[in-house]
């Protein structure tokens, strides 16, 4: 395709009249401007330049090439800028799959802000825990909290989550005081559904139990909710239960202890992606690196 960027070339020595002024406003040696001159007209064919010590004209063949290179080479100009203001400035809809927790608790607060750098996007957002087929549901990217097991998916991580201990005080004030985490075989427990066991590390120590659960859930809110009234010990990120924390409805459980930290991935159909999908990924990226999570 060195053609192309040949035409332009060409159609720079049209505009100036000169090998020289067109080799300067190209920013190349007029050497290699009067080769790659030289290359085009050998691969059309035909003289196009007449070439004398004072100036450069075009040839009957050089004004017909020119008039029509130099639309081509507008047209290239045109849309070589139209890209790059859309890249600077994204538009259409923004179709995202995310589970419910992430979308209320960590992308609610922060997703004004994303709206406002960018007006020109619409969303479609929509709240499944399923892992959504990205090609056949035209999703142009999902968020899941675990990475996908198909090799043909492109995973990001944009953040990583850890999950502390907390309970409700009334449950915790008829216990005996909890020293380590196999005392909380003791207490009843909120467990996720996917998450029966708790693994939990505290500087190089680990410890992994059993989390006694009546209830099996795949719902923050619904948990939280139980564990507000009671019903169990919960393990879960300390932004998902802040307003708890202010109000006193729920406290820590053995502080020092924590879960391992897991990952947050946006994920892709393809590596090549939309503005807007690149920006909405760097935006979560960049707000989930400051925020605790």
């Amino acid at each position: 395709m060195d053609y192309l960027n040949d035409m332009a070339l060409f159609v720079e020595v049209a505009r100036t009249g000169s090998f020289r002024g067109a080799a300067e406003a190209a920013g190349v040696p007029a050497s290699t401007l009067s080769r790659r001159i030289a290359a085009l007209e050998a691969s059309i064919g035909l003289r196009l330049l007449n070439r004398t010590t004072r100036k450069v004209e075009l040839t009957e063949a050089g004004r017909i090439y020119h008039d029509r290179a130099r639309r081509i080479v507008e047209e290239a100009r045109i849309a070589h800028e139209e890209l790059g203001e859309l890249v600077a400035r994204p538009t259409g809809t923004l179709r995202v799959s995310l589970p419910v927790d992430f979308a209320t608790i960590w992308l609610a607060p922060i997703l004004p802000e994303f709206a406002r750098l960018y007006p020109g996007i619409d969303f479609d957002l929509d709240l499944t825990p399923r892992n959504v087929d990205l090609v056949s549901e035209r999703f142009d990217l999902s968020i899941r909290m675990a990475r996908p097991t198909s090799n043909t998916l492109i995973s990001r991580v944009i953040g990583r989550v850890t999950a502390e201990l907390f309970a409700a005080p009334v449950l915790l004030q008829t216990a005996e005081p909890l020293r380590h985490p196999s005392d909380l075989e003791r207490l009843p427990c909120l467990a996720m559904a996917s998450r029966g066991t708790w693994t939990l590390h505290a500087g190089t120590q680990s410890c992994e139990l059993a989390a006694k659960s009546r209830f099996r859930l795949n719902n923050v809110a619904l948990m939280r909710s139980l564990a507000v009234q009671g019903m169990g010990v919960v393990l879960l990120p300390q932004r998902a239960v802040e307003a708890e924390l202010a109000s006193g409805h729920l406290v820590p459980v053995l502080p020092d202890w924590r879960g391992a930290p897991s990952a947050i991935h946006a994920v892709t159909e393809t590596r090549l992606l939309p503005a807007r999908v690149q920006r909405f990924i760097d935006f979560l990226r960049e707000k989930l690196k400051t925020e605790r999570c």
